[in-house]
């Protein structure tokens, strides 16, 4: 599998974070289980967004005319079945799953990103697990992650020139030109939407120990998505103290 393309390129941004948030070895969350999930379910809104299919409109997220990839639709068909809009954060605990993510996991295992692990056998119960198994596909975003918070452009694959040094149109360069900037712009976005969520979820500094926590942090607080993660987080460790406390 290549680095660069059709793997680490082809997923979206629920199995890039999945894909980080879990252990390469043994397949388990590097993050509690309730923080991947909540996670996953703003990644999903992300993901959404940066394709068009959603937007939000004031404090509610709203459904637009455009599809999304078919491994999202069910998520915005849900959205545009809703009789009214919900805010970010709400949508975020009624998307937080397990099924969820074992959709998203199952998705890269048919990739050969991952594996999957553990099965019932002669009455007993492994619990599934999902190692890695092709380590190109994560190398590509963390060095894309890398780059971006060092302040360098992403690596892109450029194209050599012919051989026999002939001159393509002016028109074609001009239109190929705008492309790769436009390509390379979406590459960037996708990849300070990764950021956030990944500060959002708590692993991001443990990933990249010298990221800039106070960017991080203000990136996080100002990405919709990534907001709505901080959020539900919250809300879900307040009850955790109070249940605690009785």
């Amino acid at each position: 599998m290549n680095a660069e393309a059709p793997a680490a390129v082809n997923l979206n941004l629920p199995q890039q974070f999945l894909l980080l948030a879990t252990n390469d070895k043994d397949g388990k969350p590097e993050v509690p289980l309730f923080a991947l999930r909540t996670t996953v379910a703003g990644a999903i809104l992300a993901e959404l967004d940066l394709v068009g299919a959603i937007e939000l409109q004031g404090k509610h997220i709203r459904a637009t005319g455009s599809a999304a990839r078919d491994d999202l639709a069910p998520e915005l068909e849900l959205i545009r079945g809703k009789s009214r809009p919900h805010t970010p954060a709400r949508w975020v605990s009624i998307m937080e799953g397990r099924a969820q993510v074992h959709r998203i996991y199952e998705g890269m295992a048919a990739l050969g990103v991952v594996e999957h692990v553990g099965e019932r056998h002669l009455a007993r119960f492994r619990p599934v697990r999902y190692p890695e198994r092709d380590h190109e596909a994560e190398a590509a975003i963390l060095n894309r992650i890398e780059s971006t918070l060092s302040g360098a452009t992403p690596t892109t694959v450029v194209p050599e020139p012919a051989a026999d040094g002939a001159a393509e149109e002016p028109a074609t360069q001009s239109d190929k030109a705008q492309s790769d900037t436009a390509q390379a712009g979406a590459q960037k976005t996708r990849t300070l939407a990764l950021i956030a969520l990944l500060e959002a979820a708590g692993l991001l500094h443990k990933l990249f120990p010298d990221a800039d926590r106070n960017w991080a942090s203000g990136l996080a607080k100002d990405y919709w998505p990534a907001r709505a993660v901080e959020d539900e987080l919250r809300l879900i460790r307040l009850a955790e103290e109070e249940t605690a406390m009785l």
